[in-house]
C-alpha cells in the first residue's frame, strides 16, 4: 500500500485536497501531520487498515463513533483496537442509555461517510467522548474526513478542538 506523509501546509486548505477536518486543524493553528494510504474497499476493519498502512501501533489509532444517550447523539473517539463500552459513555456524560446511531444518520449529521468520519469539522458540534487512553500518548491519529486519510496530532489538542471529555468508554 502506498503511504505517503505530508505536513499541514497544502491540505489544510479547501480546495487544495483539504476536509473540513483538515481546514479546521488549520484554522486553529493546530500542529498535525496527514498520513494517506491506499484504502482497501475489501478491508474488514478501516481503523485497522489505517494502523497497518500507516505503521502506526493500534492503540494511537482511534475511531470516531456515532452513539446515542439519552436520545442525544454524541461522538465517542476509541482506539481501533478496542471497541465502546456504552454504558461508559453514557456514564461519562451524564445519561442512563446508550445505542449505537444509525449509520446513514452518523453521516448526514457529520456530513462524513462511514469509515471516513471524522471527529473534526463535523456540520454540527456534538458532544463528545474521547477515551482517557488518548493521554497516554504523544500523538494519536484520527480520521481525516475520508477513508485512506489520517490526521496525526496531540491528543490535548484533539480533546480542545472537540470540546470533549475524557473517560475510559473503551474496552479491550
Amino acid at each position: 500500500m502506498a503511504k505517503k506523509k505530508q505536513k499541514s501546509a497544502g491540505p489544510g486548505r479547501p480546495g487544495a485536497g483539504g476536509t473540513p477536518a483538515t481546514v479546521a486543524l488549520t484554522e486553529a493553528g493546530t500542529a498535525f501531520t496527514v498520513h494517506s494510504y491506499e484504502h482497501d474497499p475489501a478491508a474488514p476493519s478501516y481503523g485497522e487498515e489505517a494502523a497497518q498502512a500507516m505503521g502506526v501501533e493500534p492503540e494511537r489509532v482511534f475511531k470516531t463513533l456515532l452513539a446515542e444517550v439519552d436520545g442525544a447523539l454524541t461522538v465517542a473517539i476509541v482506539p481501533v483496537a478496542g471497541s465502546l463500552d456504552l454504558k461508559a459513555l453514557a456514564a461519562a456524560v451524564g445519561g442512563k442509555r446508550a445505542a449505537m446511531a444509525d449509520p446513514a444518520v452518523a453521516e448526514r449529521t457529520t456530513g462524513y461517510v462511514r469509515g471516513g468520519i471524522s471527529p473534526l469539522g463535523q456540520r454540527r458540534r456534538l458532544r463528545t467522548v474521547l477515551d482517557a487512553s488518548a493521554s497516554g500518548h504523544a500523538t494519536v491519529c484520527v480520521s481525516a474526513g475520508r477513508r485512506g486519510l489520517e490526521v496525526e496530532l496531540a491528543p490535548a489538542d484533539l480533546a480542545s478542538l472537540t470540546d470533549a471529555v475524557l473517560a475510559p468508554i473503551a474496552r479491550a
